[in-house]
């Protein structure tokens, strides 16, 4: 039973800053309940299937090379390519849950992120161990946020017409 304000029959919501939902956790991580710990195993077994599954699809496509018979240097760059991209989707997806991602460099390393993505569910598996991804990064705006409201609604104390006046 939610407290109703009794004007038009909505719910009272909570003054002050919200949390920004999370993909995959909505606002659970704020407490940590409704089914958090479940979808944080769920995740972390999904995204790990999800890389192995990944790197079978990359076995297909270098069989297919070697099938093909497109020569040692060609297969070579295509796992070098893989294993490069990989790399740095992972270092990028691990660095993008302390810290908030610069737009245009995202919008840059788009393909760089795509051709890698088995570093970037492999960072997310990691990540999903420990915590919701993103969810520390989430937690300081949040307790920032809260913060500065607390402070700008408790600075005024007091009557102001009983202030003495300065002469």
């Amino acid at each position: 039973m939610s407290a109703e304000n009794g004007t038009n029959g909505t719910p009272e919501t909570a003054a002050g800053p919200r949390p920004e939902p999370i993909r995959f956790y909505g606002t659970t991580w704020v407490n940590h309940d409704n089914g958090y710990t479940a979808r944080r195993v769920g995740l972390a077994v999904g995204s790990l299937a999800a890389a192995v599954a990944a790197c079978f699809v990359l076995r297909f496509a270098y069989q297919g090379l070697r099938i093909a018979d497109v020569g040692s240097f060609v297969t070579l760059l295509m796992v070098v390519m893989f294993a490069v991209c990989s790399a740095l989707a992972f270092r990028h997806t691990w660095s993008g849950f302390t810290t908030r991602p610069d737009p245009d460099r995202q919008a840059s390393l788009r393909g760089l992120l795509t051709i890698g993505f088995v570093g970037s569910l492999l960072a997310y598996f990691f990540r999903s161990l420990t915590e919701a991804p993103g969810e520390k990064l989430h937690r300081a705006e949040y307790e920032t946020a809260r913060e500065q409201y607390e402070k700008r609604t408790t600075r005024r104390s007091g009557n102001p017409s009983k202030k003495r006046r300065r002469s």
